[in-house]
C-alpha cells in the first residue's frame, strides 16, 4: 500500500527567474535603444580605424605614408587610378588606387584620414580625462567640504585660483597649471583639517560676510563659465607653442565645469546617505570615504558628461585645425584636411565632403551613444524602457 503524500503548494509554484546582475540589466535596457546602440557601433568602428592607422601611418617607413607628395598626381578623385608614366615605385599607393583621391599637393587623402582619426581619438579622450579628473575634484571638495567656513585661507586660495585662470586666458600654461594645481591641493588640505589658520587683526575684516569652500569654488566656476571656451582656447593656442600636448591640456582645463556641477550635486545627495554616515561613525578618513564609497556612487551623470565632452573636444580641435591654430604639420588631422580643401571646393569637393561627413559621424555617434547612457543611468528615463 502506498502512502498518501499531501500536495504542497511550493511543488506547484514555478522556480523564480534567476536574477540579473548590474551589467546584465544594462545591457538589456541599452539593446532597446537603437540608436544609442548605432553610435556604439560607429565608435567601436571608429576607435578599430584608429588604432589600425597609428599603426600603419606611423613610423620610419610607413606602410601608408600620408606625408608623401606626388605632385603629378595632385587632386585625383577617389577610386581613381595612379598613373604609372610619372610614378616611381615608392610612390605607388599600397592600394593600388587612391580610395579617397589626392589633394592638391598629391598627397593619399586615405592615409591622411587614417592619420587624422588617431589625432582626434587621441584628444579627444586625453582632454576630456584631464577635464573629468579636474571636475570630479573640485566637484567632490565643493559638495563634501562644501559649509566649511570660509577664512583668509580661502580668500589666498580664491586668488590662486584667479591667477590660473588668468594665466591661462594670456596664455601662460604652465604658470596656470601650477597655479591651479596649488589651489586644489590647498583646498583639499585646508578642508579636510577643519582647522584653518586665524587672520590677522588687520585683514579680520575679510571675515565679514563669509562663505562657504562650495560658494567659494562654485563661484570660480560662474567665472570660467562667463569666458567664451572656444574663444578662450583659440586666444590660448594662439600665444603657446604649436603642439598636439597644448591642445589637449587647454581643451581639457577649459571644459571641467559640467563635471563639476554634476559632480557637487551627486555629492550633496550621497553625504547624507546612511552609509556615508556609518562610515564616519566607524572612524574611516575623509579620504577612503570620497575615493572608495562616494566617486562610485557618483560617476554616472559623469560617464555620460564625458562620453558627450568626446564629441565636443573632437569638434574643438577640428574648428582649431580649420582655423589654422591646431596641431601642428606634419601631423595629418580631419580639420586641417577640410582647412586645405576649402580652396577647391568646386574642383575637388571630396577634400570637403570626406573630412566633413566623417567629423559629423563620429560626434553624432558619441552624442548618441551619450544619449542613452543618459536614459539609461537615469531612474526617471528608464522607466520607458
Amino acid at each position: 500500500m502506498t502512502k498518501f503524500q499531501p500536495h504542497s503548494e511550493s511543488s506547484s509554484e514555478a522556480p523564480p527567474a534567476p536574477r540579473r546582475t548590474q551589467g546584465q540589466e544594462f545591457w538589456r535596457l541599452f539593446k532597446k535603444n537603437r540608436l544609442a546602440l548605432a553610435g556604439l557601433a560607429i565608435f567601436l568602428i571608429f576607435f578599430i580605424i584608429a588604432v589600425a592607422g597609428l599603426s600603419v601611418t606611423s613610423g620610419t617607413r610607413p606602410y601608408f605614408d600620408p606625408a608623401l607628395v606626388r605632385l603629378p598626381e595632385k587632386l585625383r578623385p577617389p577610386l581613381s587610378r595612379p598613373n604609372l608614366e610619372v610614378l616611381i615605385p615608392g610612390e605607388m599607393p599600397p592600394l593600388g588606387m587612391y580610395v579617397f583621391g589626392t589633394d592638391d599637393l598629391g598627397r593619399d587623402v586615405f592615409s591622411r584620414m587614417l592619420q587624422g582619426a588617431w589625432v582626434s581619438l587621441t584628444v579627444g579622450f586625453v582632454a576630456v580625462g584631464i577635464a573629468v579628473f579636474v571636475g570630479i575634484l573640485l566637484g567632490g571638495i565643493a559638495g563634501y567640504y562644501g559649509q566649511t567656513s570660509i577664512t583668509i585661507n580661502h580668500i589666498f586660495l580664491f586668488c590662486l585660483m584667479l591667477g590660473g585662470a588668468s594665466a591661462f586666458a594670456f596664455g601662460s600654461l604652465f604658470p596656470g597649471v601650477i597655479l591651479l594645481i596649488a589651489a586644489i591641493a590647498f583646498l583639499y588640505r585646508s578642508a579636510r583639517s577643519g582647522k584653518p589658520a586665524k587672520p590677522s587683526l588687520a585683514l579680520a575684516w575679510l571675515q565679514k560676510g563669509a562663505t562657504s569652500v562650495d560658494t567659494l569654488i562654485m563661484r570660480f566656476v560662474d567665472i570660467m563659465l562667463c569666458f567664451p571656451s572656444f574663444f578662450l582656447i583659440l586666444t590660448v593656442v594662439a600665444l603657446l607653442p604649436a603642439s598636439i600636448y597644448n591642445i589637449m591640456i587647454v581643451i581639457g582645463l577649459t571644459s571641467w565645469m559640467g563635471t563639476t556641477r554634476f559632480v557637487r550635486a551627486e555629492f550633496l545627495s550621497l553625504r547624507e546617505q546612511d552609509f556615508v554616515t556609518a562610515a564616519k561613525a566607524l572612524g574611516v578618513g575623509d579620504r577612503r570615504i570620497i575615493f572608495r564609497h562616494m566617486i562610485p556612487n557618483a560617476v554616472a551623470p559623469v560617464l555620460v558628461s564625458a562620453t558627450i565632452g568626446i564629441a565636443g573636444a573632437i569638434l574643438t580641435e577640428a574648428g582649431l585645425s580649420f582655423l589654422g591654430f591646431g596641431v601642428p604639420p606634419p601631423y595629418a588631422t580631419w580639420g586641417n584636411i577640410l582647412s586645405d580643401g576649402k580652396r577647391f571646393i568646386f574642383d575637388a569637393p571630396w577634400l570637403t565632403f570626406i573630412p566633413g561627413f566623417a567629423i559629423l559621424i563620429v560626434v553624432l555617434s558619441f552624442n548618441l551613444f551619450g544619449e542613452g547612457l543618459r536614459d539609461i543611468l537615469n531612474p526617471k528615463l528608464r522607466e520607458r524602457y
